[in-house]
């Protein structure tokens, strides 16, 4: 069986090496996921946690401290497959312990497997990797799949492999899922109903998992020269065009509100120049995050955050935070962190990635949802207009976060109840 997915998976990386060799960046993922450089103890076991990006990583910070904590013993490991959501898994429990997920060719998973030496096998939402489930149950090591979530559109793409996929979902001995449209999902793939559990999103969980800092609201402002008499819009996680949209929009609501200042925190943060090349296009000067700490300061200026990894520092001085990869079709980014700062919260439609959690905050008058980049100005004006309306969402988003804690400790309740062994 492992030869025909290794067949198959050479067979698409054929179709798709022009994409690899035109985009810099997923070639360098490419030649990370080749060459994994991971030096162990061979004989020390330990749990294994992979988290594919950023978004899987920030939601495993809880159950990855509790683990450390719990399991002393046992070292914590984490792989991930984007660049970014390495360097947020580095910082969490250091670079050592950290390393590319192998391309899913048995040869390169089994040795991967060997060096690891896992007792425990954890995975982040859904990534199925066959060769890496058949390596983990030759080893007889127990598989979970934790906050676990199949959207519409994922659903369709596996259904059309369903004879194939079932088997495969079969040798993971544990689903903890977020939502009953998921476990209904996993049971129409084939998976047996006795092996899934309705436990809900991690995500939520996210006032045990941030460690605040009290003292750095006032050193930011002072740092980009914001008073208290003005008011800041974060846009955060944006993808082109959303950052044009943006600017014609903060141009217009400057003659209206001279108070407010703008920072723009593009999803990759290698896009800054980018962005910072636009910005100067609609009449501003443009200020990186990373150049704050050389003084000066500027009511023209707009910021853009160049780095991964700081924007809860932002969310905690924003008065207003608009989502992106929501007005464009991206499936929308994490709306619970800024909730966590009681901010009144905008994004667009496409909000599939965070279909259930963006619902949630719309049934409860906890966020605003636009359609386009009109609707979106009209949101802002109106928020800038009545800051009491702004408090009422931000108080109601806080609240929906204080509702939904404790899925990470349920999750490991589950996992040790039936892992007795760990």
């Amino acid at each position: 069986m492992q030869i025909i997915y290794d067949f198959i998976f050479f067979l698409v990386g054929f179709f798709y090496l022009p994409y690899y060799f035109f985009k810099k960046k997923s070639l360098k993922g490419l030649s990370s996921r080749i060459k994994t450089d991971f030096y162990l103890d061979p004989y020390k076991p330990r749990i294994w946690l992979h988290a594919a990006s950023v978004g899987e990583v920030m939601a495993a910070r809880l159950l990855l401290r509790i683990l450390q904590e719990r399991y002393a013993g046992k070292e914590v490991v984490i792989t991930t497959i984007t660049p970014t959501g390495q360097k947020i898994a580095q910082e969490i429990v250091g670079k050592e312990k950290t390393s590319f997920l192998p391309l899913d060719l048995s040869f390169f998973v089994r040795d991967f497997v060997e060096k690891i030496n896992p007792c425990l096998f954890i995975l982040l939402e859904t990534e199925i990797w066959p060769n890496l489930i058949f390596s983990l149950k030759k080893k007889n090591v127990p598989i979970v799949l934790v906050n676990g979530r199949l959207s519409h559109s994922s659903f369709r793409g596996y259904s059309l492999v369903k004879r194939f996929l079932a088997p495969l979902l079969n040798k993971i001995d544990l689903f903890l899922v977020q939502t009953p449209n998921d476990r209904q999902r996993f049971i129409k793939l084939g998976t047996n109903p006795d092996r899934i559990k309705i436990t809900g999103n991690m995500k939520f969980d996210i006032l045990n998992a941030v460690n605040f800092k009290k003292d750095i609201d006032d050193l930011l402002l002072r740092k980009m020269g914001i008073d208290y008499s003005e008011k800041l819009l974060v846009a955060a996680s944006t993808h082109s065009p959303e950052e044009k949209f943006i600017l014609h929009i903060y141009k217009k609501l400057k003659f209206l509100f001279p108070f407010l200042r703008l920072l723009i925190a593009p999803r990759h943060p290698q896009r800054s120049f980018k962005v910072s090349a636009w910005v100067r296009s609609y009449g501003f000067k443009a200020r990186l995050i990373s150049d704050i700490d050389n003084g000066g300061s500027d009511k023209n200026e707009i910021f853009i955050l160049d780095s991964i990894g700081k924007l809860l520092d932002f969310y905690a001085i924003a008065d207003i935070v608009f989502v992106g990869g929501s007005l464009v079709k991206k499936g929308g980014h994490n709306i619970l962190e800024p909730a966590l700062f009681k901010k009144p919260i905008i994004f667009g439609p496409y909000m599939f990635n965070f279909q259930d959690v963006s619902d949630l905050f719309l049934r409860e008058q906890a966020a605003i949802m636009v359609h386009n980049a009109h609707q979106l100005y009209k949101a802002l004006q109106d928020l800038l207009s009545q800051s009491s309306r702004g408090m009422v969402l931000g108080e109601h988003a806080y609240q929906l976060i204080q509702k939904n804690q404790g899925v990470t400790l349920q999750n490991l309740k589950w996992i040790e109840s039936i892992f007795s062994g760990i």
